[in-house]
């Protein structure tokens, strides 16, 4: 074997590991993106009307279901049953994100997985966990809950959906290592409230909450605008906000320097006339932390 077929081997520690997919929309198809780049074999089953996602965004549904093979089902019939006990036998982690209940309908509640498939692990992806399991919700009512809005400003981004997806990937990867131990599969499920809350975390301690040390409260860690865009700068260690105060003209900044109005007045001024190209050139030249947007 050569060094590179090695690497690739070491780049994919899932290889040879078969996972099924039930799940729709976002946080599944994107756990099974992550899943076929560690190297695994997915099967992602679709009903009979599709995929919304595919509606709701084609470009994004085609990404995360680059290199995953697609089979259509319907489940409500036995033929479209005897075809998933088929993928299932060969399987080794079932991913789905439906409610408990739906599952049980279909026959895919943990009891009988396990009864007929003991190494098939079970990942469910679930709005919220215990009581709370049957209730509706969407990626925007986790956000909510977790503190993540202001005002009523929609979010910049599919958090929730998006941090369940990556907490599905380490539940697989968590399930394969128990399986290991014991020669059975696992249940394990994901809530995208818990995966809000999760990512809320660093607002909850008061870091980035509006006037607080990541939230405004640092002159060195804040968006200000320059002449022909925006330049988000991120200076907030010692050495960073130093440096900052010396390419600036400001002078060596100190920690306390960077928590006073004066400093953030001074430094917006000393950015607004300054292009892009120019802010581009000097974080290149003096290894600053920041990056200029439009």
């Amino acid at each position: 074997m050569t060094k590179s077929e090695r690497n690739h081997r070491t780049a994919q520690p899932l290889r040879g590991i078969h996972v099924v997919s039930l799940a729709l929309n976002l946080p599944g198809p994107a756990a099974l993106q992550r899943l076929r780049a560690l190297g695994a074999r997915c099967t992602k089953v679709e009903p009979p009307t599709g995929d919304p996602m595919r509606g709701y965004c084609a470009v994004a549904y085609i990404q995360m279901h680059r290199g995953v093979r697609t089979v259509t089902l319907d489940l409500k019939t036995a033929a479209g049953q005897r075809r998933l006990q088929r993928l299932l036998a060969g399987a080794d982690v079932l991913l789905t994100s439906f409610r408990p209940s739906a599952l049980a309908k279909l026959g895919l509640d943990a009891a009988s997985l396990q009864a007929r498939w003991p190494r098939l692990s079970l990942v469910r992806i679930v709005g919220a966990v215990d009581a709370r399991a049957e209730e509706a919700g969407h990626d925007l009512t986790y956000q909510a809950e977790a503190g993540l809005l202001d005002g009523l400003a929609l979010p910049s981004s599919l958090l929730a959906d998006m941090g369940g997806a990556l907490l599905a990937t380490e539940a697989v990867l968590v399930a394969l290592r128990q399986r290991d131990a014991t020669g059975h599969g696992v249940v394990r499920d994901v809530a995208l409230a818990e995966a809000a809350a999760w990512l809320a975390l660093p607002r909850c301690w008061g870091l980035t909450a509006p006037g607080a040390l990541l939230g405004g409260a640092h002159a060195g860690y804040r968006v200000y605008a320059c002449a022909d865009g925006r330049v988000a700068v991120a200076a907030l260690e010692p050495h960073f906000a130093r440096r900052v105060g010396e390419v600036t003209g400001l002078g060596p900044l100190t920690p306390d320097d960077c928590l006073q109005p004066a400093t953030a007045q001074a430094l917006a001024a000393w950015f607004s006339i300054r292009s892009r190209a120019e802010l581009d050139s000097l974080a290149r030249a003096h290894d600053l932390p920041w990056v200029t947007l439009a």
